[in-house]
């Protein structure tokens, strides 16, 4: 194993999960299609560097030097920084500024690294400061309780706090549940029925193109490239129960939020490229 992950939830209401890893070695790894935007922070040959890393529709391959330690906070679905919306990092990020060996610019004033243990502080500077924030439509259309806007005007706000629309988000965090399904022990079948694919050559489509390996390689997890961070959080927007239903918010075709994981509103849905 290329490096081991620890997280840790968080108290604020802006943060999904924070995360930290020491890599072994040098190495490749893929990185794994995922909805929400993070903040990493890289310590390597003495220097930080901390990193806005948005929201990635695809698996992409990725690097990791040596003897390079990471901390990321990842955000709930909905949070972005005010002058920084994710949808201008879109399947990129960018390193902010260093005013010095242990602080970065950021909206023209210098901050000091956060690490693992100070995540919440910083966290809470930043929303003091106005700095992040929360778009309220984007959390009124998962629960389909948009009021007092257009179907465009809410389109256009969702798309700029997340930089997804909600159908590709659904799309990327349905291939993460089924991977954390697989990394469990279930079995390929029942995850493909449990998480609503139409057949088992669905759930092989999405996840090669999401995840960047076959169910196959998943559940084995042997002779296969290791794979980026999978927070053990639930998504923000599917969650599963006793009843084999997957509960879904947000979509204005749908009359009812619980739909059946047999319906074919959802089933038929297929990664966009």
């Amino acid at each position: 194993m290329l490096f081991d992950f620890e997280e840790r939830p968080s108290d604020s209401p802006f943060v999904e999960t924070i995360w930290r890893n020491n890599n072994r070695s040098a190495g490749s790894f893929t990185s794994m299609a995922i909805s929400q935007w993070s903040l990493v922070v890289t310590k390597h040959q003495g220097k930080m560097t901390l990193t806005v890393r948005g929201p990635e529709t695809k698996a992409t391959p990725a690097y990791c030097p040596e003897d390079a330690e990471h901390f990321g906070i990842i955000f709930k679905f909905g949070t972005f920084m005010s002058h920084l919306p994710a949808k201008n990092f879109v399947d990129r990020d960018a390193n902010l500024p260093e005013a010095s060996s242990k602080s970065f610019w950021l909206n023209g004033s210098a901050w000091q690294f956060p690490d693992y243990d100070t995540a919440d502080t910083f966290i809470n500077w930043l929303v003091r400061d106005g700095l992040l924030v929360r778009e309220p439509v984007v959390e009124a259309a998962l629960h389909g309780q948009v009021r007092d806007l257009s179907l465009r005007s809410a389109q256009r706000r969702f798309l700029r706090a997340t930089g997804l629309t909600q159908g590709s988000a659904r799309q990327i965090e349905r291939a993460r549940y089924a991977t954390t399904l697989l990394q469990q022990g279930v079995s390929i079948l029942d995850t493909t029925y449990e998480v609503g694919y139409f057949d088992q050559s669905h759930l092989t489509t999405s996840l090669k193109y999401f995840i960047g390996q076959t169910p196959a390689q998943i559940y084995r997890q042997n002779n296969a490239e290791q794979l980026s961070f999978l927070s053990k959080t639930a998504p923000p927007f599917l969650s599963y129960d006793a009843n084999v239903r997957l509960t879904t918010t947000g979509d204005p075709r749908e009359k009812s939020n619980r739909i059946n994981v047999r319906d074919p509103r959802w089933l038929h849905l297929s990664p966009s490229r």
